[in-house]
């Protein structure tokens, strides 16, 4: 499930990001711990094999090697690559989530203007939304783990009531090389045009209306189909990769501890465990577990989009806009302000002293 802490940051307090820290599920501990550990353990053993295997002359060969190998970790530019890639993929991240296609704008159109109380207007209204979020559900199918394993074949999606036996048939008899997620927004501007034929839909103007909310729908299946097939380049992943690994890889010899090599030489103090390099690998490794989480947000990581849930939410709203909320208006009546010139509406008692604060009237006001 998305965690969510939106609520533990409303306000600005002190230490409120701190009591973020404590969290482990969706946190950067739980995604990299595992690379952590064995750095610290492979540190660890070069440390053991310097200090008490190798031989003076050893020792000396091995200063010149972890020398060089410090000096070239100022060659990689790990900043820059993590910093551009990382934003790169939240912008793509994003996109992906604003691309999920919402029914909310096409079931208030069926509904105001897909007309009839009877048992047939009833079903065209269903009818068409239905078929909006059958094709959610297929391309949800062809990009989320989560929706495939809820809908595994066909035969699930019918189950579920989101395709009847005889719309299977017709979809399994329209042949394609490619993915048919687009063929129940055709039955949809067909069947829009077989209520409009039939003077269930008023007016021309109407079904265009419909048809354009129904293509800003489609659209949006489009973009999630495109964005699973088109990923960012392979060559820029290998590269970021290869970048953070050959850091550390150095830093593994070139951050050891390292006795002078002339005997006059004062030696650096022994910390044990290098800090400042541990927080250099959570910083830079994370920065890279990061973008490895989110450059799929159609996965089962913690922080991946509740794609399972948007279809339940959509389906429910959806039919209930079209079907128990057409025609079924509360009365309209006058409004609580109808006699009063201007509208204080109340406040409460914890609110109270912001009717103490002036209007903003703009700042020249203020001269």
């Amino acid at each position: 499930m998305t965690v969510s802490y939106t609520l533990k940051v409303a306000n600005s307090r002190f230490g409120g990001f701190s009591k973020l820290l404590f969290r482990w599920k969706g946190s950067i501990y739980k995604l990299l711990y595992k690379e952590f550990i064995v750095f610290v353990v492979l540190y660890a053993l070069l440390s053991l094999i310097y200090r008490q295997l190798l031989t003076e002359e050893q020792k000396r060969l091995y200063t010149k090697v972890a020398q060089y190998c410090n000096r070239s970790t100022d060659l990689i530019p790990m900043s820059f690559v993590l910093g551009f890639y990382v934003t790169l993929i939240v912008n793509r991240w994003w996109a992906q989530y604003t691309s999920i296609p919402l029914p909310d704008q096409l079931m208030c159109v069926i509904s105001s203007n897909v007309h009839g109380k009877d048992e047939r207007g009833r079903i065209l209204r269903r009818t068409l939304i239905r078929y909006a979020n059958l094709s959610s559900v297929l391309i949800l199918r062809s990009v989320s783990t989560r929706v495939l394993k809820r809908f595994p074949t066909m035969d699930h999606v019918v189950e579920a009531g989101f395709m009847t036996q005889d719309e299977r048939k017709k979809f399994d008899s329209l042949h394609s090389d490619f993915n048919k997620y687009w063929i129940p927004c055709v039955w949809f501007t067909n069947l829009a045009a077989e209520a409009r034929r039939g003077g269930r839909i008023l007016s021309y103007r109407f079904l265009v209306f419909s048809a354009q909310e129904l293509n800003l729908y489609r659209a949006k299946c489009s973009m999630l189909f495109h964005y699973d097939w088109i990923s960012i380049p392979l060559v820029y992943t290998q590269v970021v990769t290869i970048a953070v690994y050959s850091f550390f890889a150095f830093c593994l010899i070139g951050r050891q501890f390292l006795e002078p090599l002339d005997p006059g030489q004062e030696a650096d103090l022994d910390m044990y465990i290098p800090l400042s390099t541990l927080l250099q690998f959570f910083f830079y490794a994370g920065w890279l577990k990061v973008a490895e989480q989110i450059i799929n947000p159609f996965g089962e990581d913690d922080d991946d989009f509740e794609t399972n849930k948007l279809i339940d939410r959509n389906l429910q709203v959806s039919l209930l806009s079209v079907d128990d909320m057409y025609q079924n208006l509360p009365p309209a009546v006058k409004d609580k302000y109808w006699n009063e010139s201007t509208a204080q509406p109340p406040y409460t008692t914890a609110t109270a002293a912001e009717t103490l604060k002036p209007s903003f009237l703009g700042s020249t006001f203020d001269m």
